[in-house]
């Protein structure tokens, strides 16, 4: 069965985009930090998307800005499959992207059924808020920024129900980020 991990930035105050979506304030450019990216976007599986978050990556990630600027990490996520939930775009044009506009939860259960690499997504709070409420993510990768932004979204806004989870590792970076890895609690 393919896992589904969350990676996502968060700032210290739990949010991970500001109030007008802007995520820019976890890209620092450090060589910590840059090399622990790239090496987590060498990946082979599938990122998985909500729409917001594929527009923004679409956006960015094919340009020669981003191959100039991270060429390791946009040539990781050019070329990975990409899965991109959506009940309002018509189409997902960015290379490697399967569109599906089906039911999110029921989605995810046949993917997850596949023989294929694990699946990761990125950024997409109301794809993260959904499948967490109806328990299908493995495990959750998050990287604590130490920022306050006093507002903002968190990934989990919409979840109802409570989510226990259990540490399974942790890094910390010069810059003062730090990473944290936990599943579901049995």
């Amino acid at each position: 069965m393919r896992k589904l991990v969350v990676f996502n930035n968060v700032s210290l105050d739990g949010y991970f985009v500001d109030m007008s979506g802007d995520m820019s304030w976890a890209h620092k450019n450090d060589a910590e930090w840059n090399a622990f990216t790239a090496e987590n976007a060498s990946g082979n599986g599938a990122l998985v998307f909500g729409r917001v978050t594929y527009e923004m990556m679409a956006s960015f990630w094919p340009t020669p800005m981003a191959m100039e600027m991270m060429p390791a990490v946009a040539a990781g996520m050019n070329s990975m499959p990409k899965i991109v939930f959506s009940r309002t775009l018509n189409e997902a044009s960015w290379n490697n992207t399967k569109l599906v506009k089906s039911d999110i939860a029921a989605a995810m259960r046949k993917l997850k059924q596949e023989s294929a690499p694990d699946m990761v997504i990125l950024g997409s709070g109301s794809v993260v808020a959904q499948l967490a409420q109806e328990r299908l993510i493995d495990e959750y990768q998050i990287v604590v920024h130490p920022l306050v932004l006093g507002k903002g979204r968190t990934m989990f806004e919409g979840v109802k129900d409570k989510l226990s989870l259990k540490l399974t590792k942790t890094r910390i970076f010069r810059n003062g980020n730090v990473f944290l890895c936990y599943e579901p609690a049995a």
